[in-house]
């Protein structure tokens, strides 16, 4: 698989937009099925409380829909390349919609629920290395920072209104209203990826099976510095800032004593500096030096739950949570950015796959760890703990990853 050839000059996210139909046919792909995704989260989450009234089964919901797929992000990654990335990322589409139908239309007890969650987990778990292989085949070198840009920022956008859609519908169309939009969401989805071109793999002359591409796809990982620097400093600072969700909700109920209300704001402040961040990426990251951009938004993002351990207020808290949000724009963009570029195309899927899995199982790692903390110490101190782990993670990275990264060139 190989991207057409760059151009001299970088394009605009309009140009590139319009210019390219499959990376057109991939952005509105996945905002709508980031969309339905968000719905569907919101809902089924209300749907298994009003249900069960147990908090462990909500608990297990989120569990088998976001921790277990990450288990399987060698295989997620190890598919992508050894199958054509348009019939990947369609068959993952339908997989998903045909799950959701089924559980839209039978509202299935807990045992069967958490099953069929899980199936379509794992669809989007091999989803996602691929939908990012894909990037490189669909617009020029010099473009990839834009294109990245531009794919995030409408898959946020989706994720951050997916949840105020869900509010505003469920009123109306009830739990299996919502779950069928979603269903179709993913199937129109499917629909919209035909527009992309066949990005059929380089053949394997070893023809390996599918659990043996993912053991060499671990394999070039650990042997290649560049990339070993970057997945496992990313994976460092997820691991120690993780917990930042469950901590500001303690920070401003206990220690900022303020309510319901406040708590929602604190957790939509991330989202609001992401979708700042990848409009200002989709403009002006063509001219940055993407090491930097990483460095800087592992940086940003420790050091603002550092200072949010030490906000006096919501709003002192809110801002510097904003600014976390441009932090983790850069840390995607650069990340998918810089591997776009220096891994070879025919591992880039499994590239993308065990790094994803390695950062699910980061989270889970930093909701464990953090939360003993939290019971511990308090928010304040989980915070600065936070923070301050993660800029010695930034620091440690800043100080090998260039000079890996030129190495490899």
């Amino acid at each position: 698989m190989s991207g057409p050839d760059a151009e001299t000059e970088p394009s605009s996210v309009v140009q590139l937009l319009r210019g390219s139909r499959p990376l057109r046919a991939l952005f509105s792909a996945r905002v709508i099925s980031y969309t339905g995704d968000s719905l569907s989260l919101v809902t089924l989450m209300l749907h298994v409380a009003n249900s069960t009234g147990q908090g462990l089964a909500v608990a297990l919901l989120l569990l088998v829909g976001d921790f277990v797929p990450s288990l399987l992000g060698p295989l997620a990654g190890a598919i992508s390349d050894r199958f054509d990335l348009r019939k990947v990322m369609i068959t993952c589409e339908i997989v998903q919609g045909v799950v959701m139908l089924l559980i839209a239309l039978t509202l299935p007890p807990l045992p069967f629920l958490l099953a069929l969650v899980g199936v379509r987990a794992v669809a989007s778990q091999v989803f996602q290395p691929a939908s990012r292989s894909a990037v490189p085949a669909m617009v020029g070198g010099r473009d990839l920072e834009v294109a990245n840009s531009a794919v995030g920022f409408g898959s946020n956008c989706a994720e951050a209104f997916g949840p105020l859609l869900a509010a505003a519908m469920l009123p109306f169309l009830g739990i299996r209203g919502v779950l069928l939009i979603d269903a179709a969401s993913f199937l129109l989805s499917a629909v919209i990826l035909t527009a992309t071109k066949p990005m059929s793999p380089e053949p394997d002359p070893d023809n390996l099976a599918l659990s043996a591409q993912a053991r060499v796809g671990l394999s070039y990982i650990l042997r290649t510095p560049a990339v070993r620097i970057l997945s496992l400093g990313f994976c460092a600072v997820v691991a120690f800032n993780g917990i930042d969700d469950v901590a500001l909700v303690l920070l401003a109920k206990e220690e900022l004593k303020s309510g319901d209300s406040s708590v929602g704001l604190l957790l939509g402040a991330v989202g609001i500096g992401l979708l700042i961040g990848y409009a200002l990426l989709s403009r002006f990251s063509a001219k940055a030096s993407m090491p930097a951009l990483l460095i800087a938004g592992f940086f940003v993002s420790s050091a603002g739950n550092f200072l949010t351990g030490l906000a006096w207020s919501v709003v002192a808290a809110f801002t510097v949570q904003a600014t976390r949000g441009l932090g983790l724009a850069g840390m995607d963009v650069a990340s998918s950015t810089i591997l776009q570029r220096i891994v070879p195309p025919k591992l880039l899927g499994r590239v993308f796959g065990n790094l994803y899995g390695a950062i699910g199982v980061a989270a889970a790692l930093s909701y464990i760890g953090g939360g003993l903390l939290l019971d511990l110490a308090g928010a304040r101190v989980t915070f600065l703990v936070a923070g301050v782990s993660g800029t010695v993670c930034t620091l440690l990275v800043a100080l090998v990853l260039p000079r890996a990264i030129r190495k490899h060139r």
